[in-house]
C-alpha cells in the first residue's frame, strides 16, 4: 500500500500496518467480487490505492475535526463498492457510519467487506435515497453527506441534503469542468435547505486529473415532498 500511504501521509493522514493490512484486503475483496458482480472498472493494484481508496480520504480535506478524533454521523449515499465511507471508516472507526446502496449484489459485497475489516459502527441500507431519505430514523439526522460519483449536483442536491441535520455538510465529490454543473445546481441547492461553501480543488500528484470536493452547508431544514420519487430527481432536476 506504498501509494496509498504516501498520498495519505500529504493529507495529514498516517495508515499503521494493521490499516495497511485493512486496505489490502479491501482490494483483494474487491478484486474477487469484481470477476461476477460489477463493482469497479478499475482493478490494478496501484490504481485501486489512488484512484478509489486516497481519493475517498480526500474529503479529510473538508473535515479536519476526524483527524482530532471528532466523531461524526456520516452517510454515504450510492457508495456502491463502499467509498468514499468504507476508506474513512477504516481509518476513523469511531465515526458513526451509514451506507446506502440499492444494488444488492453491491449491498452483499458491502456486508462482506464488514465482516472481513471487522468494522463495527457502519449500518447498510439497501434501497433508494429518495425512498430513504422519508424515514424518520435518517431525514436530517447525519452530521456528513457524501456522495461520489453518482450524479449531476442538481440532483445530489436533492439526493443528500435532506439526510443533513441543520449545521450539517454535503460534501460530493467531482471530475473535470464541472463550472456548469454548479450553475445549474444553485437553485436546487437553495430550495433544500443548502448554501455552496465552496469548490474546492484536489492538489496531490498521484491524482493528477482534475478532482474538486463540492461542499455545501445545510442551513435550513429541507421541505417534506422532498426528495420526490425514485428517479424523478435525475430525470428532472430542480434548475
Amino acid at each position: 500500500m506504498d501509494k496509498l500511504e504516501s498520498g495519505a501521509e500529504k493529507l495529514g493522514l498516517s495508515i499503521d500496518p494493521d490499516k495497511a493490512e485493512q486496505f489490502d484486503i479491501y482490494y483483494r475483496e474487491l478484486s474477487a467480487w469484481n470477476r461476477t458482480v460489477n463493482l469497479t472498472a478499475i482493478t490494478d493494484y496501484e490504481e485501486v490505492q489512488v484512484k478509489h481508496f486516497l481519493d475517498s480520504l480526500t474529503v479529510i480535506q473538508i473535515l479536519p475535526g476526524l483527524a482530532a478524533g471528532e466523531e461524526l454521523c456520516i452517510i454515504d449515499i450510492g457508495t456502491g463498492a463502499g467509498m468514499p465511507g468504507v476508506p474513512l471508516n477504516i481509518l476513523f472507526p469511531d465515526i458513526k457510519l451509514v451506507l446506502i446502496e440499492a444494488t444488492l449484489k453491491k449491498v452483499s459485497f458491502l456486508h462482506n467487506i464488514k465482516e472481513k475489516l471487522g468494522l463495527k459502527n457502519i449500518e447498510i441500507v439497501t434501497g433508494r435515497a429518495e425512498e430513504i431519505a422519508h424515514i424518520d430514523d435518517f431525514r436530517e439526522k447525519f452530521d456528513v453527506a457524501l456522495s461520489r460519483a453518482v450524479a449531476r449536483l442538481a440532483t445530489l442536491a436533492e439526493l443528500t441534503l435532506p439526510f443533513c441535520t441543520a449545521g450539517g455538510t454535503v460534501i460530493t465529490q467531482k471530475k473535470g469542468d464541472i463550472e456548469e454543473e454548479i450553475k445549474q445546481a444553485g437553485t436546487a441547492i437553495n430550495i433544500l435547505g443548502g448554501k455552496l461553501r465552496e469548490v474546492k480543488r484536489v492538489e496531490l500528484d498521484e491524482l493528477s486529473d482534475e478532482r474538486y470536493l463540492v461542499v455545501i452547508d445545510k442551513i435550513s431544514a429541507t421541505p417534506g415532498k422532498y426528495p420526490r420519487r425514485p428517479g424523478v430527481p435525475a430525470k428532472r432536476p430542480i434548475i
